[in-house]
């Protein structure tokens, strides 16, 4: 295998003792469903978590994110949520979380988990009771509305997941509003009693040792009482593959109240001292409600876009358009960024094909721990695990069996994680596992990686350890610009001036002088003027 990179150097120093831990962290998101299972039936499991946060510590990351494993019915897999303060039995018990949180933290580890606040499942209890009358204590819980003289839906609303965003309950003989599945009910969160209810299922789980959370579709969790009708969306040269995409989603999300409730937020948080809170954002504006999300020292900590996570391709300017709506300034938030989540397709199938991606994702991961803010990894990442082609008959995902086949693949991007080549199910699972884990895959398996100190696990754990010992790589000042395939970031602190240059094209580069001062990474055999294919240089200067 090619030379992953150059030793990394001594630490220099971590980061100040003054900055929150979460400034500049480094985060693996865990998937629960398809991390480890511990006990035979194909789906990984919170005790498996637990029995494999080694491997993580190992890495080097400040912290885990574990998506929801909270009870559900599972018909969009956890985000359906049917009791918030509780674990569902497939993944364990609250004893088994517990148990996961001490080894976390043993491990020197923060732990973050899943709050889903715009929407429940419509098994849980509180929709029950709201859907039972229309004057019950919960009534106005949910969005419900009347229909139209016709019987139409109340607005012209469309659900992500295709079709309107409205469904009949003949229980109120009333519509309820649903974003997403139709078994996904809308809480209405202008109640001050459905904000209470939440602040005490974030209070739960805090005091439970959790020390954060990211936030699901926080832009989603108030439309406009008035219920007026979404604008038409302008022409575009994007494909559209789902009535949600005609539309300007103006009053189905996205209102002005949502940063009150986020002070709430926050203010409870801060009760409990060094917690951290990033918020998914998603949608046309998302950048100014990041921005509004995280302004200032009342609101949350640090939101995330999709910059990368459905870029088709990674190019100079996408990067350095993403760093510049982030400035080092007075009052603006601190950004997170991943290049991979559970929702969308692995970037290395995204962005390269064939013999490009091996290097390709030395470069990825470089990249990653170069850029200013917080930086997230999908489980696997650190394995370079590739897209994996879900035949139609074995698709789980509701979104991609009802756009099949224009679909987000987020199916493909889920399957389980290998971790010994040899074993049944790429040591997953003694059972069969829930999604297939593809041949590809297995052969990128953690056993296999583990003790080659060429892998790209060796090479993640270099990169994560050299950004852990640089300040200004941690938390430091961004400048960047974009020169055809050539992209310079300097990574800037008081104590240090860190250059880094990145080739992300498959054709050789010269730069126009050699970065005098300390080589601390050389990635795909750069060195000096020269930048091979993908290849990148990190010097101290």
């Amino acid at each position: 295998m090619n030379e992953m990179s150059s030793p990394v150097p001594a630490p220099t120093g971590k980061a100040e003792a003054t900055l929150p831990w979460w400034r500049g962290a480094a985060i693996y998101q865990i998937y629960p469903r398809s991390f480890m299972d511990s006990n035979g039936d194909g789906i990984g499991d919170l005790p498996g978590i637990t029995a494999r946060l080694d491997h993580v510590a190992a890495l080097g990351v400040d912290a885990i994110w574990i998506s929801p494993f909270f009870t559900s019915p599972m018909r969009d897999f956890g985000y359906d949520v049917a009791d918030y303060c509780d674990v569902d039995p497939i993944f364990g018990t609250l004893a088994d979380f517990d148990a996961l949180v001490a080894k976390a933290h043993a491990l020197g580890l923060k732990v973050l988990i899943d709050q889903v606040y715009a929407h429940t499942s419509d098994d849980h209890a509180w929709f029950a009771e709201s859907r039972g009358s229309r004057n019950n204590p919960k009534a106005d819980w949910y969005v419900w509305a009347d229909a139209k003289p016709d019987g139409s839906p109340p607005s012209n609303w469309q659900s992500v997941f295709g079709g309107p965003a409205w469904t009949w309950d003949a229980r109120r003989r009333q519509y309820y509003m649903h974003n997403f599945l139709t078994s996904q009910p809308q809480l209405n969160l202008h109640s001050p009693d459905v904000q209470d209810a939440l602040l005490g299922v974030a209070r739960f789980w805090l005091d439970r040792g959790v020390d954060g959370f990211r936030i699901d579709a926080l832009n989603f969790t108030m439309h406009d009482p008035q219920l007026r009708d979404n604008p038409p969306a302008p022409p575009s040269d994007k494909p559209r593959t789902r009535p949600f995409d005609f539309q300007l989603k103006r009053y189905n999300q996205s209102h002005p109240d949502i940063p009150q409730f986020i002070r709430r937020i926050r203010s409870l948080l801060d009760e409990y001292g060094a917690t951290f809170t990033v918020a998914e954002v998603g949608g046309d504006e998302a950048d100014t409600e990041m921005k509004a999300f995280t302004a200032g020292e009342t609101h949350l900590n640090s939101a995330y876009g999709f910059d990368f996570l459905y870029a088709e391709r990674l190019t100079p300017g996408l990067v350095c358009a993403a760093l510049a709506g982030w400035p080092d300034e007075p009052g603006v938030g601190w950004p997170s960024w991943a290049f991979e989540n559970h929702d969308a397709p692995r970037a290395l199938s995204r962005w390269w094909a064939g013999e490009h991606q091996a290097p390709a994702a030395r470069l990825k991961i470089a990249l990653l721990c170069a850029l200013r803010g917080n930086i997230i990894l999908f489980q696997g990442e650190e394995l370079g695990l590739t897209q994996v082609d879900i035949p139609f008959d074995m698709l789980q995902d509701p979104e991609a069996i009802a756009n099949w086949p224009l679909t987000l693949s987020r199916d493909g991007v889920r399957t389980p994680l290998p971790w010994e080549a040899a074993a049944h199910a790429g040591g997953f699972s003694s059972g069969d596992p829930w999604l297939p884990l593809g041949a590809e895959n297995i052969g990128r398996a953690v056993d296999l990686q583990e003790h080659d100190a060429q892998s790209l696990l060796a090479h993640t754990r270099a990169m994560l350890a050299l950004r852990a010992a640089h300040p200004a790589l941690h938390h430091g000042g961004a400048a960047c610009r974009a020169e055809g395939a050539l992209l310079s970031i300097t990574r800037t602190t008081p104590e240090e001036i860190v250059e880094c240059r990145f080739n992300l094209s498959s054709e050789s580069l010269e730069l126009p002088e050699a970065v005098a001062g300390t080589v601390l990474a050389s990635v795909n055999g750069a060195q000096g003027r020269h930048l091979p294919p993908f290849g990148a240089l990190v010097v101290r200067r």
